[in-house]
């Protein structure tokens, strides 16, 4: 996996990609269909609280986000994590519970996860 960057590819997956709600993030997706290695975002906005707390919930969701690991994530896909407010009091595993759910309820079949 890699990371999004610039601002561009997040104004992308924002206007030509799928939401999907989960109870402490809005997981954006955009399939790049162009079967290279699947790159990942992260952005915490200034309402969810002071830096201190914006951290908190942005390393919370890269730390979920890697253990789901490579066979979860789909290649040739652009991913925007939006950390909201409710990721700070919510429990480790039932961020990670809807990270799964979120995966599993994008439009397209992952390719490459192992059965």
């Amino acid at each position: 996996m890699e990371r999004l960057k610039k601002r561009a590819d997040f104004l992308a997956v924002a206007a030509a990609g799928t939401r999907i709600h989960g109870a402490g993030f809005v997981l954006q997706l955009r399939d790049r269909a162009d079967g290279k290695a699947a790159r990942v975002g992260f952005t915490v906005s200034k309402k969810v609280g002071t830096a201190v707390e914006r951290n908190r919930v942005r390393r919370r969701l890269r730390e979920i986000v890697r253990r789901h690991g490579p066979d979860a994530i789909r290649s040739g896909c652009d991913y925007v994590v939006i950390g909201r407010r409710n990721a700070l009091d919510l429990p480790f595993d039932r961020l990670s519970a809807d990270l799964s759910r979120a995966l599993a309820r994008s439009p397209a079949p992952l390719r490459n996860r192992v059965s």
